[in-house]
């Protein structure tokens, strides 16, 4: 009997320290990822969380090309997830180990980022416009050429986001946001320049903090900021620019580099449940892809025009390769010019 106890015992120890040694390292975006969903997928499973954080995709790519700390699971940008497909830096998913895919729209899988859905799971989906304090603005704003005005300079805020900045002007110019040729830049340039001579604050991270402070009237800032800019005041409206404009998917994948596929793929499947997704959209507003949550969300979220904008046609930003740093050096450059 007392063996019988003992063994019992080693059992229990011996799961207790399986328990202990499961992690998970997920490397996401900063102000992404509610801590009540870390917590509540810890206390069910027992796999502690460690949340990463990074500004940009091009840093998280960079970050993980570099080495170092091994991420289990990723939230990338359509864009950044194409490039790391093709490159095999993505494990293809289990699917059979998740189950609660059925829950996602299928309109927002097979897009051009992972034909076959096979690498990537979209998290939330989004939109980059503009936002108008309408008490303090009381032009007409319809797209860019409203906005970079020279009587709004000093009143204006920017996501600080190099690839999404030149967008606006090629749209604006009537070329394709993703034909980033040299030429297109040289086109671009003298736009972008007198546009960023207007603009006041170029934030990464929360571009609506200056809007709500009052410093400025004026942003063009991601659809989620913008949602909880309306949920605070309804003195805000959100414009999405008539020159053009693009959703955006940010997904969630395993790199190949990934030492606790199991514990991602069970994360994957937590986030995938609706009351959990529904969690995710109460914090963090965006359009949400899983249909099934947005059954559990209030008739006042589903109505915000920041959160679930007409979408149209997903034309989402492609892989540029090296273009990439094209851009950058263009935004450097005129930065540093505007500065003097």
């Amino acid at each position: 009997m007392k063996s019988l106890r003992l063994l019992c015992a080693l059992l229990l120890v011996a799961v207790s320290a399986a328990r202990a040694a499961e992690a998970l390292n997920l490397f996401a975006w900063s102000e992404y990822v509610p801590q009540k969903v870390i917590d509540g997928f810890t206390k069910e499973t027992g796999i502690k969380v460690s949340y990463a954080t990074y500004a940009t995709g091009e840093e998280m790519l960079a970050k993980l090309l570099a080495g170092g700390a091994a991420y289990d699971l990723i939230q990338p940008p359509d864009y950044i997830a194409e490039a790391m497909i093709r490159n095999k830096l993505l494990r293809p998913l289990d699917r059979a180990k998740l189950p609660n895919l059925r829950h996602l729209a299928p309109e927002f899988l097979a897009l051009p980022h992972d034909p076959a859905s096979a690498y990537t799971v979209p998290w939330m989906l989004g939109t980059v416009g503009i936002v108008v304090n309408t008490e303090r603005v009381k032009d007409p704003i319809r797209g860019y050429r409203d906005l970079f005005q020279p009587k709004f300079k000093n009143r204006i805020v920017v996501v600080n986001d190099n690839r999404e900045i030149v967008s606006w002007a090629l749209v604006t110019l009537g070329l394709n946001q993703n034909a980033i040729t040299r030429e297109n830049l040289a086109k671009a340039r003298p736009l972008i320049a007198e546009w960023i001579k207007l603009v006041k604050v170029f934030d990464s991270d929360s571009p609506t903090t200056p809007l709500l402070n009052g410093d400025v009237d004026l942003g063009v800032v991601w659809s989620g900021e913008a949602a909880k800019l309306i949920n605070e005041n309804k003195k805000f409206a959100y414009v999405l620019p008539a020159e053009g404009y693009h959703p955006y998917v940010d997904l969630m994948a395993i790199p190949t580099t990934a030492k606790n596929v199991a514990a991602a793929h069970r994360f994957l499947d937590y986030v995938l449940r609706p009351e959990v997704s529904k969690l995710i959209s109460d914090e963090f507003p965006y359009t949400n892809p899983n249909l099934a949550a947005r059954k559990l969300l209030t008739p006042a979220q589903l109505a915000n025009p920041a959160s679930y904008p007409p979408m149209g046609k997903l034309d989402t930003f492609r892989d540029i390769g090296k273009a990439a740093a094209d851009i950058d050096k263009l935004m450097t450059d005129l930065k540093t010019a505007a500065a003097k």
